[in-house]
C-alpha cells in the first residue's frame, strides 16, 4: 500500500491543436506520477483532438493530423488520466494552461477534473530569482539540466520533473510550496467569473472591465485577452482585489497586432480615465530627453516630462532614457558633458577613450557638435512625412494601418485585402483618428525602430 504521509505530484504537459480558448484539444499528454523522490508510475500518448491543428503548433511540436488518426481519443485515455492523478497534486510548467485544457477535455465528457495544482514558473519565481527566462527550455538549461524533444510533451514533462526536484531541494523547510499549493487552489476562477471568461477571446485587442452599473473600471491591452482577464479574476495583487471585487462583465475590441491595441489603449485609458488605471490616466512614458539648443553647445537631457516642454523621446523610465543615451553617445560621437551624465570633471569621460572629439574642452567648433546633435533629432522623424504602416489586421483577410500625413500620426483604421486605401480620400474615410501626443509617438517610433510590421507605404510615390 502507498505510503500516505507521502507526498505525491502528477507532474504534466500536454500539447494542444492550438485555436480559440475553450475550442482546443490535446495532441499528446505526457503524465508521471512522483513521490517527491522518485517517478512510481508514468503515462505518455498520442491523443486524436477531432479537430483540425493550427499551423503554428504544428511547427512548434512537429505533431501533424497524419500522426493522429490511430491515436486514442480522450474518453479512451481519460479512466487512466483519472488513475494516475489520484490523490495527488497536478504540476505543470504553466499549470494555469495544462489544468485548464485537461479540465475542458473531461467537461466536454461530462466530467468534473478536479485536483489542486501547482505551478513551477510561479514557483521558480519565488526560488530562482534573476533568471534571463522563465520559459521551460531556456530556465532547465540554465541550470544545466539537460531537455531533449522540446514542445512534445514527454520531453517537457521530464525536464519539468527534473526542475520539480531542484525546486524541492531549495524549499527544504516546505513553506513556499505549501502556500503555492494553496493560492493556486484558490485561484480557481469563482462561479460567477466562468461565463466572463468563456466567452473571451485568445487574441490580441483592447478589453474593458465594466460594474454592475455598465461603468468601465479599468482597460487594458493584451495579446491573450482571456489570459490577461484571467490573471486580473486569479492574482492576489491589490489592484487584483479590487477588480474582482467591483466587476460585473468584460467588453472588447479586437486589434489585430500589439500596436494598435497599444495605441488604442493608451488613447482610451485618457478618454475615459477609468478608476484603476491610476499608472495610465496622466501619462504612460514619465521619462523624456530634451533638446536644449542653448548656445554654445547643444545638450541632451534625461528628465521627469513637463507639459510645457517638447522632447525627443518619451519613455517609461530612467533606465530606458539613459540606454537611449548612452546610444546616442557611442552613434553620434557625442560628448557626455553636454548631456545629464555631465560630471564636475574637466573632461567627459568618452573624451579619454577618443570617442569624444573634444566638445567638452572647446576643441572641437559647437557648429559641427550642434550639426551631430541634430541628426540626432533627425533620426527620430517618420521615413516619410506621408505615409501608410501596413500590419496584420483582425482576420486573414484583413490588413491594418496607420496613417502619418505631414509628419504627424492621424490615426489607424482597415481594409479588405481586396480593397485599394492608396487615395487619401479613402484612407481618411476609414481612418478612426487618435490624438498625436509623446506617448503614441513613442510607441509608434519603437515598433518602427524594431521594424515590427509588415510593409511601409510613401504615400508621395503613389
Amino acid at each position: 500500500m502507498e505510503n500516505e504521509t507521502i507526498d505525491m505530484y502528477a507532474i504534466v504537459d500536454v500539447e494542444t491543436t492550438g485555436g480559440k480558448f475553450n475550442e482546443e484539444g490535446i495532441t499528446e499528454i505526457a503524465i508521471y506520477r512522483f513521490d517527491g523522490q522518485t517517478i512510481v508510475d508514468q503515462f505518455s500518448s498520442l491523443v486524436n483532438p477531432l479537430r483540425e491543428i493550427q499551423p503554428f503548433v504544428q511547427r512548434l511540436t512537429g505533431i501533424n493530423s497524419k500522426m493522429l488518426v490511430n491515436a486514442p481519443k480522450f474518453h479512451e485515455v481519460a479512466k487512466r488520466i483519472v488513475e494516475i492523478t489520484e490523490g495527488a497534486v497536478l504540476v505543470a510548467h504553466n499549470a494555469e494552461f495544462d489544468y485548464r485544457i485537461i479540465r475542458t477535455e473531461f467537461k466536454r465528457l461530462g466530467y468534473d477534473f478536479e485536483c489542486e495544482s501547482l505551478c513551477t514558473v510561479a514557483l521558480s519565481q519565488k526560488l530562482i530569482p534573476d533568471v534571463p527566462s522563465y520559459k521551460l527550455g531556456k530556465l532547465v538549461r540554465s541550470l544545466g539540466i539537460p531537455i531533449s524533444d522540446v514542445h512534445r510533451a514527454h520531453g517537457d514533462a521530464l525536464a519539468t520533473v527534473e526542475l520539480f526536484k531542484v525546486l524541492l531541494e531549495k524549499d527544504s523547510e516546505k513553506e513556499i510550496i505549501s502556500t503555492h499549493i494553496k493560492i493556486l487552489s484558490k485561484k480557481r476562477v469563482a462561479n460567477k467569473y466562468l461565463k466572463i471568461i468563456d466567452e473571451l477571446p485568445t487574441e490580441t485587442g483592447v478589453y474593458y472591465l465594466h460594474n454592475t452599473a455598465g461603468q468601465i473600471i479599468y482597460i487594458g491591452k493584451s495579446k491573450n485577452i482571456k489570459k490577461r482577464v484571467l490573471t486580473h479574476l486569479t492574482s492576489s495583487t491589490r489592484k487584483a482585489e479590487k477588480i474582482q471585487k467591483a466587476i460585473h462583465s468584460v467588453s472588447f475590441e479586437l486589434c489585430g497586432n500589439e500596436c494598435l491595441a497599444l495605441l488604442k489603449e493608451q488613447h482610451e485609458i485618457k478618454k475615459n480615465q477609468p478608476r484603476l488605471n491610476h499608472a495610465l490616466k496622466f501619462r504612460h512614458f514619465a521619462m523624456g530627453i530634451r533638446l536644449n539648443t542653448s548656445p554654445p553647445y547643444h545638450q541632451l537631457l534625461i528628465e521627469q516630462v513637463k507639459e510645457e516642454y517638447t522632447y525627443l523621446d518619451v519613455f517609461k523610465n530612467k533606465k530606458e532614457a539613459e540606454g537611449r543615451l548612452r546610444f546616442w553617445l557611442e552613434e553620434y560621437n557625442l560628448c557626455g558633458q553636454h548631456t545629464s551624465f555631465s560630471t564636475a570633471k574637466e573632461r567627459c569621460f568618452r573624451y579619454d577613450i577618443n570617442a569624444c572629439k573634444g566638445a567638452c574642452k572647446g576643441d572641437e567648433k559647437c557648429e559641427a557638435y550642434n550639426a551631430r546633435v541634430k541628426a540626432v533629432a533627425d533620426s527620430l522623424l517618420y521615413p516619410h512625412q506621408n505615409m501608410l504602416i501596413i500590419d496584420k489586421g483582425k482576420s486573414k483577410s484583413e490588413k491594418s494601418f496607420i496613417y502619418i500625413k505631414e509628419g504627424i500620426f492621424q490615426g489607424y483604421g482597415y481594409f479588405q485585402l481586396n480593397h485599394q486605401i492608396k487615395t487619401i480620400d479613402t484612407i481618411e474615410k476609414r481612418l478612426i483618428p487618435i490624438e498625436d501626443n509623446r506617448d503614441t509617438q513613442a510607441v509608434l517610433r519603437s515598433f518602427l525602430r524594431k521594424e515590427r510590421y509588415q510593409k511601409l507605404i510613401n504615400l508621395a510615390e503613389q
